[in-house]
């Protein structure tokens, strides 16, 4: 088994596959490093790529302390992660809680980003739901302490933004609930705890967008309520990002709907490689139609 070491001592389990460009991939909360399977499959034909399992995720060690889990923490561990294979700059893929953490690796280490995939991100990220999302993470924390994961993991991924999944893939959301439900119960809550619920709100990382330079393709179901307002917030405030919206999707896109998913990123790469994926067009910001507005 291959582990990488944080900076602060954590041991973070990857798999690899492929060889070319780095191509790191950043799973939700309700996923691990087996979520990436479709992409790791795809893309490993023409790049090198790594899924991870994050702190609080076996195989990687499990701090038992929620103050060894922040944002912040997840966004360093995608460093780390880079320096422990010796990978100067990387393509970073991120799903929901993932997606969060690309973002924050594209402000915080923008040097070592070759370009960012933002999908399923902004769920609590409005302003306005901010009390509500950090509820429902101490709920769904003492869920995992008292129910367990196995309870856990059913409720969870029975939600409103999961039954896409489960109506389009029976066998494939089966599949992804029982992995989830092997999730150990101390990581999940510090997980909840230490990153979910005490992200900073996207609404708060406006300036940092700004100054995104690589490339980002934000991705986003159009039926993941919680995500499209967010979404939209991310494109209008990054001049390099690209924004795709999938009908009749859920959260989990990237199992969802992996064909779709990965035709999207395999174009996006295609541009950002050929190097015809430039920043929006300053002339496209004028309000209205015929553009008299300012």
């Amino acid at each position: 088994m291959a582990f990488a070491t944080t900076d602060d001592g954590v041991k973070l389990y990857f798999e690899e596959a492929g060889s070319g460009q780095a191509l790191v991939f950043v799973h939700e909360f309700a996923g691990d490093w087996r979520s990436w399977e479709p992409q790791m499959r795809y893309f490993a034909r023409n790049f090198r790529c790594i899924a991870y399992s994050a702190r609080g995720y076996t195989p990687s060690d499990i701090p038992t302390s929620a103050d060894d889990y922040s944002q912040h923490r997840v966004s360093e561990d995608i460093r780390c992660m880079l320096d422990g294979l010796n990978i100067r700059q990387a393509h970073v893929v991120g799903l929901s809680m993932g997606g969060f953490a690309s973002l924050h690796m594209g402000i915080d280490h923008a040097q070592r980003v070759l370009s960012l995939v933002i999908a399923g991100c902004g769920y609590g990220a409005e302003p306005d739901q901010r009390a509500v999302f950090q509820a429902e993470a101490d709920a769904a924390a003492a869920m995992f302490h008292q129910a367990g994961p196995v309870e856990a993991a059913r409720k969870y991924t029975m939600g409103p933004t999961r039954v896409q999944f489960q109506n389009k893939d029976p066998r494939g959301w089966a599949e992804f609930a029982a992995q989830m439900a092997e999730h150990n119960p101390v990581g999940s809550a510090n997980t909840l705890l230490g990153v979910q619920k005490m992200r900073p709100s996207l609404w708060d990382l406006v300036e940092g967008m700004k100054a995104i330079q690589a490339p980002v393709l934000i991705i986003t179901g159009d039926e993941d309520d919680p995500c499209l307002e967010p979404a939209l917030l991310m494109k209008r405030h990054s001049s390099s990002a690209s924004l795709v919206v999938l009908p009749r999707a859920g959260h989990t896109n990237n199992l969802e709907d992996p064909d779709t998913f990965n035709r999207h990123l395999m174009d996006f790469y295609l541009a950002v490689l050929s190097g015809r994926y430039g920043l929006r067009d300053p002339r496209s910001l004028k309000s209205g139609i015929l553009g008299f507005g300012k």
